[in-house]
């Protein structure tokens, strides 16, 4: 395999592979109900088609009332106001309040022409069929909710790129939008190869092993908004790799190749991807660890990526890159960002300067906070991440990180 001569940080290389990808690789916009747009991406804007509330409402169990009426009113001094009647829910407001009077309402009740606030229920009582006292002064709007307080006719609620989330369909429902534009999920074709790799399913004899990159990969594509299309395990030859790339590339958004362990292995991925358009490779191993001999390429518009064969590298790896060309092709501009904790390193971590490294930890709650444990193992150990509940990012400059110091944990 090539010497690696001059390797880009993970930072430096994302940027150089977005920044070739063209804007015609984004996806195209899709129609769906609103009701099945979880972590779906929003392609375009949504406006409100009437104001929310739609009418002044109650928010509270009481009465509706003119707040001057109530100005003063006190345990020992209260207001009197007569009753005139009952405003029921569902059906308009028809009464009128005037100076002096009140109305029972109940929350959610639509607030009647006159009244400008509502005494809550328990600071009232009831002296005689037909007048009330209050016992408690409110003030104009207290315990109402305005037509147009939440969201104003016209209003842009939600904007494109939004990562869609159950208070978004929420929203959507309450303005009765019951139909969105979103981002047509990337479709991510997924190649293992491997000589020595079988299915899951299948018995192993000595010298091979199951396949888990193409469904661990899967489920994360998945998880990011895509469509995964598995391609199936493709043998350590040129013709075949080269072949099934191709039917991905003319298929698919995204090519994802998981190469075997092989140097020969690793040299086939980097020339099939070469081979298949322009502008071909852009990076060809990264200063990280796990993950060095990444590839990154895009061919005739369609990023492609070469992962390590390893499951934990390829993982880290695809978290790190396949990840954000997902979100990015989607115009994904909000709720982008990896969820991540602050803790203490429960011991000393030693690193190699120069590249980043990127430690699998488990979580401990303890007296003294949030304590992130290591959890050593090589990078084709499956059970490193299925033991971590996060990654800690040690940087290019460091070599290591000290017990005690406050880490940033990038949770799965």
């Amino acid at each position: 395999m090539p010497e690696f001569l001059h390797l880009l940080t993970s930072t430096e290389a994302l940027n150089r592979f977005l920044k070739s990808i063209p804007e015609s690789a984004q996806t195209v916009a899709e129609r769906i109900p609103a009701v099945e747009a979880l972590n779906r991406v929003l392609y375009e804007p949504v406006t409100a088609p009437h104001p929310l509330p739609p009418f002044a409402r109650s928010t509270h169990d009481g009465y509706a009332v003119r707040a001057a009426d109530t100005y003063g009113a006190s345990p020992s001094l209260p207001a009197y106001l007569k009753l005139i009647g009952e405003i029921h829910m569902g059906v308009p407001a028809k009464l009128v309040v005037g100076p002096g009077q009140s109305v029972l309402i109940h929350t959610g009740g639509m607030i009647p022409d006159g009244a400008d606030a509502v005494v809550m229920i328990e600071d009232t009582q009831v002296i005689r069929e037909g007048e009330i006292e209050v016992l408690k002064p409110v003030a104009v709007g207290q315990h109402v909710l305005m037509e147009g307080e939440d969201v104003k006719t016209g209003e842009t609620i939600l904007e494109a790129g939004m990562l869609i989330r159950a208070q978004e369909i929420g929203g959507m429902l309450a303005l009765g939008v019951t139909e969105v534009n979103v981002a047509r999920r990337p479709r991510v074709g997924l190649l293992s190869t491997g000589d020595e790799i079988v299915a899951p399913d299948e018995e192993v004899q000595a010298g091979q092993i199951r396949d888990i990159n193409t469904h661990t990969l899967s489920a994360l594509v998945s998880q990011a908004g895509g469509e995964p299309i598995a391609r199936g395990i493709i043998p350590d030859r040129y013709d075949a790799l080269y072949e099934a790339t191709k039917q991905a590339h003319a298929e698919d958004d995204i090519v994802v190749i998981t190469a075997g362990s092989s140097v020969s292995a690793r040299d086939i991925t980097v020339d099939v991807l070469g081979a298949c358009g322009k502008p071909g490779v852009l990076v060809h191993g990264i200063a990280i660890k796990p993950g060095k001999p990444t590839i990154l390429a895009v061919a005739d518009g369609v990023p492609m990526i070469g992962l390590p064969g390893n499951p934990v590298s390829a993982l880290v790896v695809a978290g790190l890159f396949v990840v954000p060309l997902i979100r990015m092709l989607m115009g994904m501009k909000r709720s982008a960002l990896v969820p991540k904790v602050s803790a203490q390193m429960s011991i000393n971590v030693a690193s190699e300067a120069g590249r980043e490294d990127y430690l699998p930890v488990r979580l401990h709650i303890t007296e003294d906070g949030l304590m992130a444990e290591p959890v050593f193992g090589r990078s084709n150990l499956i059970f490193t991440l299925v033991r971590a509940d996060g990654l800690v990012r040690i940087s290019p400059e460091a070599t290591g990180i000290s017990a005690g110091t406050e880490v940033e944990v990038r949770l799965f």
